[in-house]
């Protein structure tokens, strides 16, 4: 009993970490706990054990959430009707999936159930009653379709990039692709300098993975082969370049079909990689710098081939746009949690789409390894002092924006006067300054660290984060994003109501410029509906007679 004492209060400083609070849930269930709630939870613990690796989640009655204190639980006393939570889940659940235990602890507190949650198989998300359900920071939702299919793939065994062409041979691939081959790959592994001069092609293309006992695989035409071999893929493997203007005209494109270890190299040399020249505050000399770090180019590039989904058939494209922004996209989604989750945690994902073109693609020095491609280009961004790059994983692609320019002046003055601020922490604050979403625990951090002021919907920078600045727009785009304090902003109403019975239109017509500007017109009228509310129940105004409001 005593190592399940010990192991609550790890899940007590386990819950308390944003990057693992979604296998560990606190209830406090008093008396009773609805069944089909419990249900969901068990389904959406099971699924996120799977997504975090983790051996099991935990759902623990008898604990206040958000103090851990405990309180205690009469929830199913009886130890025969406990057991049988087993029974009723499994009857529920997809695969007949059920609690690896329940564990009772009698506390001086109070009594604490523990249900220990078995991760969702592999290949196997976990429904309950059909329904399949996850988590997003501590909020119950449905399991989205990202990690839905995250789960799903991990059942698909067969690697599309591994296959062997049966009747291709060393003939169907290109000498130039093989010399560029072998000298990126003593680049990136230096350890066989002395021994790969010696090496014929057949036993170096074993070496580097590309082949597998010198037959020919499909990873080795994609990077390798001759254009006239693309046939042996049956499917359509190219890169496409595109110039566009503006207005998102076409002005310029190529295509580019396999050897792909030669194409990438075309690609980068038609994109044009400008200077680009701003003035620190405070100093006449210029910085200069290249619009785009050419790591920046090639990674999202690389990453795309190595995680197209080549059996839609699709091109991997490269569009350059004249206002100095590239787009990078390919058809498949993207396997880890989130692109915040690679850059917070520095990690890399288990799992690829297509695992030995990954693996050929490291030897050949075309992508990072340990996942720290994505990271070192944020990294580039930040030094720059350039928008964070853009992800879109929605409809079933892979997209990346890389903004080769300061979009935005004032977060540029940010980030130079906040030289302290993690990568995490730009990430987070550069997707509020662009007005996206965060999550919840993003926004409680952002929060707990006085970067952010607001409310969750409608985030804005604090002044802790724009003082530095010393940038007068900052500061008054600041005042207007936070509006009147709600103090003030009461007895400004009283003293406008002072001068005469006023209707409800006149006052929100009055204080409608100086609510904050990051609320909905919505937002807005419920705002003067609360002060009026706050002010009536004060006793200093009169509901409404007639429609018109009076002080007392």
């Amino acid at each position: 009993m005593k190592a399940k004492e010990e192991l609550l209060k790890k899940l007590f400083q386990l819950q308390s970490l944003e990057s693992e609070n979604e296998i560990v849930e606190f209830k406090e269930a008093s008396n009773s706990f609805d069944f089909n709630k419990l249900g969901k939870y068990f389904s959406a613990l099971s699924n996120e054990a799977n997504l975090k690796r983790v051996d099991c989640a935990w759902l623990i009655f008898g604990v206040e959430n958000k103090s851990h204190k405990i309180v205690g639980t009469k929830f199913k006393e009886n130890k025969i009707e406990l057991d049988k939570l087993k029974k009723d889940i499994a009857d529920k659940t997809s695969n007949r999936i059920t609690f690896i235990e329940i564990y009772e602890i009698v506390q001086p507190e109070g009594r604490v159930v523990m249900f220990e949650i078995p991760p969702a198989p592999k290949g196997l998300p976990v429904a309950f009653e059909g329904h399949y359900f996850g988590r997003d920071g501590e909020s119950l939702v449905a399991l989205n379709i990202e990690e839905f299919e995250r789960i799903r793939f991990q059942a698909n065994r067969e690697d599309w990039s591994a296959v062997i062409i049966a009747n291709a041979t060393i003939e169907d691939l290109d000498e130039e692709a093989i010399k560029k081959a072998r000298k990126e790959f003593i680049k990136r592994n230096p350890k066989y300098g002395i021994e790969e001069p010696k090496w014929d092609d057949t036993k170096f293309l074993d070496k580097a993975k590309l082949t597998i006992k010198q037959k020919i695989t499909r990873t080795a035409l994609i990077l390798l082969g001759k254009e006239e071999a693309e046939h042996y893929l049956g499917s359509f493997v190219k890169i496409r370049w595109n110039l566009k203007t503006i207005n998102n005209q076409d002005k310029a494109f190529e295509v580019y079909s396999i050897p792909l270890i030669l194409a990438v190299d075309e690609v980068y040399k038609n994109i044009r990689n400008l200077k680009y020249v701003y003035l620190r505050d405070g100093t006449l000399f210029p910085d200069e710098y290249l619009r785009y770090e050419s790591f920046n180019i090639r990674e999202p590039l690389n990453n795309a081939i190595a995680h197209q989904d080549y059996t839609k058939a699709a091109y991997i494209n490269a569009v350059e746009f004249e206002d100095d922004h590239l787009v990078f996209s390919n058809y498949g989604t993207f396997l880890p949690k989130s692109i915040e989750y690679v850059v917070i945690n520095d990690s890399p994902e288990e799992n690829y789409r297509n695992p030995f073109l990954v693996a050929a693609m490291k030897n050949l020095d075309m992508i990072e390894t340990q996942g720290g491609g994505i990271r070192k280009m944020f990294n580039f961004q930040r030094q720059r002092f350039f928008p964070m790059p853009d992800y879109d994983l929605t409809n079933g692609k892979f997209k990346v924006t890389i903004t080769g320019k300061i979009l935005n002046e004032d977060f540029a003055r940010i980030l130079i006067k906040n030289p302290t601020l993690s990568l995490p922490d730009i990430l987070l604050l550069d997707k509020v300054q662009k007005q996206k979403a965060v999550s919840s625990d993003a926004y409680n951090y952002l929060k707990k660290q006085r970067f952010v002021e607001g409310r969750k919907s409608n985030p804005f920078l604090s002044f802790k984060i724009i003082e530095p600045t010393n940038n007068p727009q900052l500061k008054a785009d600041y005042i207007k994003n936070k509006g009147l304090d709600d103090e003030f902003a009461k007895k400004y109403l009283y003293d406008y109501i002072k001068l005469g019975r006023v209707q409800r239109k006149d006052i929100e017509k009055f204080i409608w410029k100086k609510l904050p500007d990051v609320l909905s017109e919505t937002q807005k009228k419920n705002k003067v509906k609360n002060l009026l509310q706050d002010l009536r129940k004060e006793g200093k105004i009169l509901s409404p007679e007639y429609g018109y409001w009076l002080i007392i």
